[in-house]
């Protein structure tokens, strides 16, 4: 069994085209991209990587259709009518032996997302599936809130006595946490959080939740759902960050298909460091089974006659490493065909217990061929914009709540990046301004030292008044082997786009094309040439000038929802010391 683990020194998706039948597609209008610049100097836009329109809210654009499971004897027909589930075509395929039709079921965001929050639904004879939130049993009725995880809005159910299935309320069966199934007749309600309610008419338990279940309606806090990763998806916090996590990964997809993009699926597992870091987790079989991986003594790990780990009796035969980067193979496809990017998981065996780290993580990283790094800020800068509006428009609910309970003043600042132009400076700039600051801070400021991340919400939030800003031209002894020399020797052609109350967001760079300057980098930072054969290669044989850029996403998730900590903008964090769930 191969396992991985970290140095002691130390610490891709496929386009989802099947969701493109929820969306009905408007003809966008490109516009280009801009920059603010420090007078005189100008920059040429790039049409191509204009924000386009996003398309309306799916749940507004085809006609609903709908499917409900076998746990009750009623469901609903296409037409909204109540019908024996006995006799319906689904069941009726089942007992011919076939497979039944798949339909999108009908969900609580079906119900009550539209503009009237559900009204035009009324006296409509609805099945709602979902997990109890709150229940409030009253002397004559009792209200029950459940949630399907569709939307942030709950779809309260008022159940009477009369209901058929109420003996499961009165015998406890039902309590928070339970999943549930209804039958009932959409209503106006009475009550002043909501529109509509739904009278029940059956009830069924579908799983019963133990007393013991963690989240209550008592507010709890993020650190003690973080040990319940596993439940918390189910709290309207973490809800709402996976909505807009998938809301996000979509118009990623749907943004670079729309420019001409190939996505392309980077190894896991590889045998080059693409920042030349070495914080990488190794991946060996020298340690025989998982079972005996505790009991295994050190000395049976086989070793060379010099006393060194003996590699070649490894699976890949050399150390092997889990990547830290899709970008190095992205750059091989990109001299194939021209525009490509890579989703998925990285890994970085960094020891840092921040809010700012994971040890896994997703990047996004396109790679653009006959580019410059003016091609690659535009590029970036409307991609950006483009993610931002596409949840603006799309998740209004989930982005409400965040801009009510996470941070107040979120949507205005999101507002900004969409619609405001991009700063752009030199490095030098850069910490001319940070020099010039009446401000203490912790890390000194001096040309060459690596901006920390209080420099860059300085100029990001104070300098510039919460513009976004790109800093490009870095040092090239701060920056990794690949990025391309510029003409004064000292700096290289790069780029960070720093944002307000997340400072970096984007880093890139032109790809140093030249073979003997390249060759010349490893050999000043000491990287061996041989494990860069095929790297090399691409620069022999036709090289173009080619840039690109990496994005953590879950830094883009912080940037979104305004959570403060990254471990919350990822389903199961992965950190120093935490591999639960």
């Amino acid at each position: 069994m191969a396992v991985a683990f970290s140095p002691a020194s130390s610490l891709r998706l496929k386009p989802h085209h099947i969701a493109l039948r929820f969306l009905s597609l408007l003809p966008s209008k490109p516009t280009s991209s801009s920059f603010i610049l420090n007078p005189p100097k100008t920059l040429t836009s790039y049409p191509r990587f204009s924000p386009l329109l996003s398309p309306p809210s799916p749940c507004q654009s085809f006609p609903r259709r709908r499917c409900f499971c076998n746990l009750i004897s009623a469901a609903l027909s296409p037409a909204g009518e109540a019908v024996d589930n006995r006799k319906s075509p689904k069941n009726a395929d089942a007992a011919a032996g076939k497979v039944g039709e798949f339909r999108k079921r009908l969900r609580i965001v079906d119900i009550k997302g539209g503009p009237d929050e559900g009204l035009e639904r009324l006296g409509q004879n609805l099945v709602v599936r979902g997990w109890v939130r709150t229940i409030r049993m009253q002397r004559s009725v009792t209200f029950i809130e459940i949630n399907d995880g569709s939307c942030l809005s709950n779809m309260q159910c008022v159940v009477s006595s009369d209901a058929e299935g109420y003996d499961q309320v009165e015998a406890g069966f039902i309590s928070t946490g339970a999943s549930i199934c209804v039958q009932g007749t959409v209503l106006s309600s009475q009550g002043s959080k909501q529109k509509i309610e739904l009278k029940v008419e059956k009830i069924v338990t579908v799983g019963k939740s133990d007393s013991s279940f963690p989240i209550q309606k008592k507010r709890v806090s993020r650190e003690f759902l973080r040990t319940k990763a596993h439940l918390r998806p189910r709290t309207s916090t973490f809800g709402a960050v996976a909505r807009v996590r998938n809301a996000l990964a979509y118009a990623t997809h749907k943004f670079f298909q729309e420019n001409g993009f190939v996505w392309i699926s980077s190894p896991i597992i590889t045998a080059s460091d693409c920042e030349g870091a070495g914080e990488q987790f190794c991946v060996t079989t020298l340690i025989p089974t998982m079972e005996e991986a505790t009991d295994s003594p050190a000395d049976k790990i086989p070793k060379t006659e010099e006393g060194l780990i003996d590699w070649s009796q490894d699976f890949f035969g050399k150390p092997a490493f889990l990547t830290v980067s899709g970008q190095l193979n992205a750059e091989t496809y990109a001299t194939a065909l021209s525009d490509v990017y890579t989703f998925g998981p990285t890994f970085r065996a960094e020891n840092s217990n921040t809010a700012r780290h994971l040890a896994e993580f997703w990047m996004i990283e396109p790679e653009l061929a006959f580019a410059d790094l003016n091609d690659d800020m535009a590029c970036a800068t409307a991609y950006l914009q483009y993610v931002v509006r596409y949840i603006l428009e799309n998740c209004k609910e989930d982005m409400d709540f965040f801009n009510t309970w996470i941070e107040k003043g979120i949507l205005d600042r999101l507002n900004n990046v969409a619609e405001k132009d991009f700063v752009q400076l030199t490095y030098t700039d850069a910490v001319n301004i940070l020099l010039k600051a009446d401000k203490k801070f912790e890390f000194p400021v001096k040309w060459g030292c690596d901006l920390q991340s209080e420099h860059e919400r300085y100029i990001t939030e104070e300098a510039f008044g919460g513009c976004p800003v790109i800093i490009r031209d870095y040092p090239k002894d701060i920056k990794a082997f690949y990025m391309r020399l510029n003409d004064d020797g000292k700096t290289v052609a790069a780029m960070d786009m720093l944002v307000p109350r997340v400072g970096e967001l984007i880093g890139g760079s032109q790809r140093e094309e030249r073979l003997d300057y390249l060759e010349n980098r490893l050999d000043e930072l000491n990287l061996r040439k041989e494990s860069y054969w095929w790297y090399l290669d691409l620069r022999r044989y036709g090289s173009v000038p080619h840039a690109g850029f990496g994005l953590g996403f879950e830094r883009l998730v912080q940037f979104a929802t305004g959570m403060d900590n990254i471990r919350d903008a990822i389903p199961f964090p992965r950190t120093p010391g935490s591999a639960e769930f």
